[in-house]
């Protein structure tokens, strides 16, 4: 049996790692919220709003890249708990600074640190709970903690409405911080505890790009998370911008879109997690999420003269579509034995963040060529083409025993 812990402690655990995800959630999207109200407010021209805010996320995407590397290695070598507790502590520092800050540089610089610290909470915690967990169950757990932890951005848009952007930054930091707290008394895996003093090698990342089955494997699980940040860092973000080539009837807020897409997120990872325990199928769940990309993407990007509620529904549906980045963690988790799964299910959703930069760039190479709507469109498909493709190269890992490793 992989789970051994009384059920109460097990659910206890969830409920912390949902605590922290919440708050790592808030500070991830922050910026793409707060990003025209602190612009405006350190004399950015509306010229150099969409290029300057692209620099400042991809400088956040870089940071979350480095720190999946290191928090994943960490988590493997010398436990998941360690990682929990470290990179809370750097992002909220990172955030409580971010509230100073008074130009595009240091603005960049932080948020780049800031993503170092982001990297390790997710993976360590999808880790830490499907480890803990009897296998049948695991997928409640990760939903819940993902479900929950989405929130954050809701709470994110309400501080940004209610307070200054420097203080929705000091806020997220304030709460990062007394989530240290809540973390003393929280257990290692006892998976990770079992198979510790094994002769194995444990956190080497070389290992994922040593034995060819073993790197395509971690490829794929790589790729079916490709249209998720690009439908949240462009398509949303980018509302202002892509609402006046589709002649919006309003300006389009990207902080409203982003609340409406994260509620939709939220509800497409319980919807999720809830189908994936009946279909008793993780890939068949990523599948239908794709369709419901490309679907409301387009529909979004065909609908000239886009009133703004129909655009606050259309990122709800959006975020639906997305809404599979709990199955994404666990799918990649599931793949690979305790000795590497921290760091898989720690990279994995870092890379796929950090896909966003190519992603961006080829969008912003194309933008100039085709314009902004069919830029969009291409990079939304091209995705999502990519994602499906890498799926049906994934074995089901639904109900697999965890309890193995990588050699």
């Amino acid at each position: 049996m992989e789970s051994e812990l009384h059920p109460r402690k097990v659910w206890l655990l969830v409920m912390v790692a949902s605590l922290g995800y919440f708050v790592d959630i808030y500070d991830l999207i922050i910026f793409s919220i707060v990003r025209v109200q602190s612009f405006k407010d350190m004399g950015i021209t509306d010229a150099q709003m969409r290029s300057d805010g692209e620099f400042v996320l991809n400088m956040q995407m870089a940071g979350l890249l480095l720190g999946g590397l290191l928090w994943g290695v960490i988590a493997d070598k010398y436990g998941r708990l360690k990682v929990l507790f470290g990179s809370i502590l750097l992002y909220s520092l990172a955030n409580v600074y971010n509230g100073f800050v008074q130009d595009v540089g240091t603005y960049a610089w932080v948020r780049f640190v800031a993503g170092i610290g982001l990297a390790g909470e997710l993976g360590a915690g999808i880790t830490l709970v499907s480890e803990s967990m009897a296998r049948g169950k695991r997928g409640y757990g990760t939903m819940i903690v993902a479900g929950v932890g989405v929130l954050g951005a809701i709470l994110a848009y309400f501080v940004s409405e209610w307070f200054s952007w420097r203080t929705a930054y000091f806020v997220g930091g304030g709460m990062g911080l007394c989530l240290l707290l809540l973390r003393v008394g929280t257990f290692e895996s006892g998976l990770f505890q079992h198979n510790r003093n094994q002769q194995v090698e444990k956190g080497n990342i070389g290992m994922l790009f040593n034995q060819r089955e073993r790197f395509t494997r971690y490829l794929y699980c790589l790729c079916i998370g490709l249209p998720i940040w690009f439908v949240v860092g462009v398509l949303v973000t980018q509302a202002p911008e892509i609402g006046k080539a589709l002649h919006a009837q309003v300006p389009l807020s990207a902080g409203k879109g982003v609340m409406f897409t994260y509620l939709g997120i939220s509800l497409g990872d319980v919807g999720a997690g809830l189908l994936a325990q009946r279909l008793k199928s993780r890939k068949k769940v990523v599948f239908i999420c794709q369709l419901l990309i490309i679907f409301f993407s387009l529909w979004y990007l065909f609908s000239t003269g886009l009133s703004e509620t129909r655009f606050l529904v259309l990122a709800f549906f959006m975020g639906i579509g997305v809404g599979y980045w709990a199955t994404f963690v666990t799918i990649s988790a599931e793949q690979f034995g305790t000795n590497l799964r921290a760091t898989v299910a720690t990279t994995a959703p870092n890379f796929v963040r950090g896909a966003l930069i190519p992603s961006t760039l080829l969008y912003g190479w194309l933008v100039p060529k085709f314009g902004i709507i069919h830029a969009a469109m291409f990079v939304t498909l091209l995705l999502s083409a990519i994602a499906i493709f890498a799926l049906t190269r994934l074995p089901e890992s639904f109900d697999k025993d965890l309890n193995f490793v990588e050699k």
